[in-house]
């Protein structure tokens, strides 16, 4: 059995990317708010780079796999603080949906068994939408 360990500093790099996902959540209820999302996409990455650790940070963004999600991500995240914020979170987005795409069953897994909502994900539509794509990448 694989035991995950939380110590205090993967407890704030959790915080903070739970906070920098929020901010994003909030700048585009705000219509599109350019400033909120740049906060919001700054404490993503850095609360990233706290839980996992620099070097694993940039061998996961550089990997090649990875390629096309990373430059989407920077791209969109450009496209923010020039002030195309719409354009900007699109491109992030696609980005998004690429780079974090291998952990999309886990997190299904894990929807599954939170308490309130986990019925919901259990439903037989939604569940074979989320077992078509176990252990699958999404094509890009």
């Amino acid at each position: 059995m694989v035991s995950f360990e939380m110590n205090e500093r993967k407890k704030i790099g959790l915080g903070l990317t739970g906070f920098g996902v929020c901010i994003s959540l909030l700048g585009i209820i705000m219509l599109f708010d350019k400033g909120l999302i740049a906060i919001g996409n700054i404490l993503f990455v850095s609360g990233v780079t706290v839980t996992i650790g620099l070097k694993s940070t940039m061998q996961f963004f550089m990997k090649r796999s990875n390629f096309k999600g990373t430059v989407s991500f920077g791209i969109g995240f450009f496209f923010v603080i020039i002030g195309w914020p719409i354009i900007g979170m699109i491109v992030e987005t696609y980005g998004f949906v690429v780079l974090f795409s291998g952990f999309w069953p886990t997190l299904a897994v894990f929807l599954q068994k939170v308490p309130v909502i986990g019925w919901l994900f259990q439903q037989p539509f939604i569940r074979s939408f989320f077992d078509r794509y176990r252990g699958k990448r999404v094509p890009v």
